[in-house]
């Protein structure tokens, strides 16, 4: 139900507005003066405020400030109707205003265009609130030491204009960064942009961050606005820019160093607010020096340059990566929640993962279709995304005929803790076991030492 304040001092007219409101389906509640308006917006909130401009103890307008504060919609009244009071009640927020004597018909269609602006809005910061959210770099998987410290830089560095390079192997979540990055910044509002430079031939990736003019080419019907020019205001996400022919390396140098261009086949000098974002699998200092990258580029590119470890350096994110995308993908094939036994966590996590997240996210999404019952098996997981390659550094569990069972569940319980970096919690869940039971077994151990 809409609450709406009427701030009026003229006793007849505030109770012919109440009761009108309130037939139409409104919560009412009414102010005779200034005092008692500035009253109520402290006491409560509301969605629509009705206020007169002349009270007895002060400028109706004044309210106005206070109850758009509260989030609150404004309409006044005036029997006056100059436009200088008119125009001040909109400066100040108002969203419309009246002239008395008030006429129901006009009032209704005022508030309903006032409390439609106001769910518009709502709307608005929800979706702004959730795309946030979605993208927050602190939401993104990792609780390793490596992945902390890249947390830390792109906090820094998203908020600034500087120009950032991307650098990892494929599947590690570059693109998931340069997310971050433009929606922690400034320019969230503004659109991101994305183009695989790999993907396009060398006359089509130059039209398309450039666009062109008609007449350009053969099929160039009409003119046509680049990436760069979509992305005016926003950021440009350049995706394995190793991969950019020397030609078109020339033009985005300019873009970076004067931020303006001409489309292919035209003369006008086209100036946009781009952040460039870009990333890459490569080695970008090889292929400076075999002559695949400009050198002036490569530095320009690379103002603020952030490493991505691979998901093998990083085993102690294997479990909660894991039981994300279990969660994902069970919600999204409408199946109920399920579990990754610890057999199966195991294998998952003494996997290297030369395809890194994506690799991993892919395998959980055929073991999460595949599953008969509420569990991930390790059956399941090695059968119908087989894991061929495994560790096989000193980091791996051995087995000696003739080790005790003892000696063999130590093995197992001080290689996970490693795998964790320590995270007892996160091991117990993996070994299957509780977290008592973890440190009493430490403790054991502790003492064998000693």
């Amino acid at each position: 139900m809409t609450e709406i304040l009427v701030v009026e001092d003229d006793r007849n007219a505030r109770e012919a507005l109440k009761k009108a409101l309130r037939n139409d389906g409104h919560k009412t509640r009414t102010a005779a003066s200034f005092a008692e308006g500035s009253k109520a917006l402290e006491e409560a909130s509301f969605d629509l405020v009705l206020c007169d401009v002349v009270l007895p103890d002060g400028d109706g307008l004044d309210l106005i400030g206070r109850a758009r504060k509260s989030g609150a919609q404004v309409i006044v009244m005036t029997a006056f109707g100059t436009v200088d009071r008119a125009v001040r009640a909109m400066k100040e927020g108002a969203q419309d205003f009246l002239e008395k004597p008030i006429h129901l018909d006009k009032l209704r269609v005022v508030i309903d265009r006032a409390l439609g602006h106001r769910r518009l809005l709502e709307e608005n910061v929800r979706l702004r609130e959730a795309l946030k959210k979605r993208y927050r770099f602190d939401s993104i998987i990792g609780d390793s030491p490596a992945m902390q410290e890249v947390f830390q830089v792109v906090e820094q560095v998203a908020p600034t204009q500087a120009t950032v390079l991307l650098l990892g192997e494929s599947g590690t979540g570059k693109e998931l960064i340069a997310n971050a990055i433009h929606f922690n910044s400034k320019r969230a509002r503004g659109p991101l942009v994305k183009v695989n430079c790999a993907a396009l031939t060398e006359t089509l990736l130059e039209s398309e961050l450039f666009g062109h003019e008609k007449g350009a080419f053969t099929g160039a019907l009409q003119r046509r606005k680049g990436r760069f020019e979509i992305a005016d205001g926003g950021s440009l996400f350049l995706d394995e820019v190793a991969e950019i022919p020397h030609p078109t390396q020339v033009k985005l140098l300019r873009v970076l160093q004067e931020h303006a261009f001409e489309r292919v086949g035209g003369n006008e000098t086209i100036h946009v607010d781009v952040r460039i974002i870009t990333a890459t699998n490569a080695d970008l200092e090889k292929a400076v020096r075999e002559g695949r990258v400009r050198e002036d580029l490569y530095y320009r590119l690379k103002v603020v340059s952030i490493q991505l470890p691979p998901l093998r350096e990083r085993p102690g994110d294997i479990p909660p990566l894991a039981r994300h995308f279990v969660s994902k993908f069970a919600e999204q094939n409408g199946k109920p929640p399920l579990e990754i036994e610890p057999a199966a966590m195991a294998l998952l996590t003494a996997y290297d993962w030369p395809g890194n997240v994506r690799q991993l996210e892919n395998v959980l999404e055929s073991a999460v279709v595949m599953a008969r019952d509420r569990v991930i098996t390790a059956d399941l997981v090695d059968q119908e995304a087989p894991l061929p390659r495994a560790r096989t550094n000193a980091d791996t569990v051995q087995f000696v005929p003739g080790m005790t069972l003892a000696d063999l569940e130590k093995r197992a319980i001080l290689a996970t803790l490693k795998a964790t970096d320590g995270n007892k919690t996160q091991a117990a869940r993996m070994l299957g076991i509780g977290v008592r039971t973890l440190y009493r077994k430490l403790k054991e151990y502790e003492s064998e030492r000693e």
